[in-house]
């Protein structure tokens, strides 16, 4: 089984950034973001393929970026001009397969991110 630890959530200021990491316990394939915010549904926020290809909500391009580091089997979501509609809890989550997929079978605990105006 692997675990998936993510870190980097909390308070930021509309207009602001914020960098989320997640650390999985073993070699992993496709990594990805998903968010849920109050009484909304979970969607993908981002994705990327174990040899980097990636893929982003229509809400955060040119906002957001996806990136992983293969030696530390680390994903990391740059999150910058950051809104409210932004506050969600984030989940990483990662696959065995590399290539892009639509379900992914691990999922870190979430980490909570709030915007504020």
């Amino acid at each position: 089984q692997v675990q998936l630890v993510e870190s980097g959530g909390g308070l930021v200021q509309a207009g602001g950034s914020l960098t989320l990491s997640c650390a999985a316990s073993a070699n992993i394939g496709a990594m990805g973001w998903y968010r849920q915010a109050p009484g909304k549904q979970r969607e993908l926020v981002a994705g990327i393929t174990r040899g980097g290809n990636t893929k982003y909500a229509d809400s955060v391009k040119g906002r957001f970026t996806i990136s992983r580091d293969n030696t530390k089997n680390t994903v990391y979501l740059q999150m910058n001009i950051l809104k409210r509609e932004d506050t969600a809890v984030y989940y990483c989550v990662a696959s065995r397969k590399g290539t892009a997929v639509a379900v992914y079978e691990y999922w870190g605990q979430g980490t909570q991110v709030t915007v504020s105006s």
